[in-house]
């Protein structure tokens, strides 16, 4: 919402505020997974890749980010979830977005708008972060134990 707040008087009533709080918002998550999924890499399977003679982009993308995969994975599945919530609150900012329905029910005192805005955005939220974890646990299955 602080991002929002800001951007508002700079940029104006548009999808721009909106979209800049969703990408900063986003960002974090996903950067914080990379880096722990990346540090939680075992030193041994470096040590490994570099004794068969891979280079580093080799051993960057055929050992470390498959085996740093589910970490990474949760990160992204972190961020998508946050900007759900974040796109239904960017409707505060004149952009049309998931939250419209509960804008336009707060506006109008009509509660049936609002509460079938929430239900929906609490639906796709749930059903989302659903996906992910299916996507993440398949990771790990396939990455093995450990």
């Amino acid at each position: 919402v602080a991002v929002l707040a800001v951007a508002v008087p700079v940029m104006g009533f548009s999808e721009k505020p909106a979209i800049l709080a969703l990408v900063l918002y986003g960002l974090l998550p996903i950067v914080q997974g990379t880096l722990a999924g990346l540090g939680s890499v075992p030193p041994a399977s470096r040590e490994v890749a570099l004794g068969v003679g891979m280079s580093r982009w080799q051993m960057l993308t055929r050992v470390e980010l498959p085996l740093a995969a589910p970490v990474i994975v949760t990160g992204i599945r972190t961020s998508v979830i946050i900007n759900i919530g974040t796109a239904a609150i960017a409707s505060s900012v004149g952009t049309q977005s998931l939250g419209s329905p509960i804008v336009i029910g707060l506006s109008g005192f009509n509660t049936a708008y609002v509460l079938q805005g929430a239900i929906l955005v609490a639906l796709l939220a749930i059903v989302t972060d659903m996906l992910f974890e299916r996507w993440a646990a398949a990771l790990q299955q396939r990455r093995g134990p450990g």
